[in-house]
């Protein structure tokens, strides 16, 4: 696997780890659809969340959501509209991404509820 496969693997792991730490229940992971994949589905409450977790190493290329374009936002609702009828469910969605940063040896996390919109 190569390293940045690894590192994007360690960051949804991380992802995961603080949205559960946050009571949030994991529905699933690495959703797919089509061309789409869902990084993590979750409830918040009773609100149904898809995250895209995005991870860099550093900070030079800047914010990780900005990787986020018009066409993979696109590709994320059509996944998110075919989980939510595939398993027939009737609950509000949100769309968040997480930003997981390996900095100096140190994991931070930046957590951006609602990032995009799907109208």
């Amino acid at each position: 696997m190569a390293k940045h496969n690894e590192w994007g693997k360690i960051a949804e792991d991380v992802a995961a780890d603080y949205l559960k730490g946050k009571g949030w229940r994991i529905l699933a992971r690495n959703w797919r659809y089509g061309r789409a994949e869902i990084d993590i589905v979750a409830l918040d409450g009773d609100r149904l969340v898809v995250v895209e977790v995005k991870a860099r190493s550093s900070d030079y290329a800047g914010s990780p959501a900005k990787a986020v374009t018009p066409a993979k936002i696109r590709r994320l609702v059509e996944a998110a509209d075919a989980f939510v009828r595939e398993h027939e469910i009737d609950r509000e969605v949100r769309f968040d991404i997480v930003e997981v940063y390996l900095l100096n040896k140190q994991i931070a996390i930046e957590h951006i509820p609602g990032a995009f919109y799907w109208f």
